[in-house]
């Protein structure tokens, strides 16, 4: 028993489980980091799509449109490629000379001094932000919808005050608006929370790329067979997280909705 015990206390605290315990950082910041973008995207396109001005409509209703139309693998993997290759082409428009780009023989980039190594916080950042910009999109439609919601006779209290359009844009409608964008923006949390597992995608080792790395079949030349498959142990651990993390949320956001709702229900109703 005691031999069992010592065995898996060294197995569970090697190197490898200890990095594989350390990336869950990288899940946690990239969903706290692409939640908060996504909300502030989402309010920008909100803004857009309530413009009186028919371009800035048009905008936001271009960007939350054409963004949630596109699936989210693909715009997570174009987006940090098409940004690392174009800071790559501004950088070789300033550092590359005829002869090191005609002494370059690799398609890309122009030149050798040019190339952006990216490392993992650079791919986690870029990641974060892709799932900012896609999730944005159907914040922008939450949020849109939330702002339709708020009692015109609010707004209309704000205007009576002397208030400009500004202020009661800001101060008043997307004010009141959180009780009606809550619900729904729960939703895109938790759609934001399942897309942390694509960041394997952009060479982040994180939780399922080290979960699917331990628990391959090991084998040792001087030991043999360590281990057959246990790939659906580790996963069972990643959804055992993962439904933690949507009780820790929907407890969150129930007591945030009770917080933001106080006054303002009772009064609507």
């Amino acid at each position: 028993m005691t031999d069992d015990i010592a065995y898996w206390f060294s197995y569970l605290t090697n190197g490898k489980h200890l990095t594989w315990y350390a990336s869950f950082q990288f899940t946690i910041f990239a969903a706290l980091a692409g939640g908060t973008l996504a909300v502030v995207f989402g309010l920008i396109g909100a803004t857009l799509k309530n413009s009186r001005f028919f371009p800035l409509r048009l905008i936001g209703t271009i960007y939350s449109s054409i963004v949630r139309g596109v699936p989210d693998v693909l715009f997570f993997l174009f987006f940090p490629l098409a940004f690392e290759q174009a800071v790559e082409w501004v950088a070789a428009t300033q550092v590359c000379s005829p002869e090191a780009i005609a002494a370059q023989t690799a398609a890309w980039p122009p030149c050798k001094e040019a190339n952006w190594f990216l490392g993992t916080p650079e791919y986690l950042i870029l990641a974060s932000v892709s799932l900012g910009l896609v999730y944005g999109a159907f914040a922008t439609n939450v949020i849109h919808g939330a702002l339709r919601s708020v009692p015109n006779g609010q707004l209309e209290a704000a205007r009576a005050y002397g208030m400009s359009a500004a202020q009661v844009l800001w101060r008043v409608h997307i004010r009141q608006m959180w009780v009606y964008a809550l619900p729904g923006l729960s939703n895109v949390w938790m759609l934001i929370v399942k897309a942390t597992s694509l960041l394997s995608l952009l060479q982040i080792a994180d939780i399922v790329l080290w979960a699917d790395r331990l628990g391959a079949p090991n084998f040792l030349p001087t030991v043999g067979l360590v281990h057959e498959d246990w790939r659906w142990r580790y996963y069972l651990v990643l959804f055992v997280f993962y439904i933690l993390v949507t009780l820790i949320s929907e407890k969150a956001f129930n007591a945030i909705m009770r917080r933001a709702g106080r006054g303002i229900l009772s009064e609507a109703q």
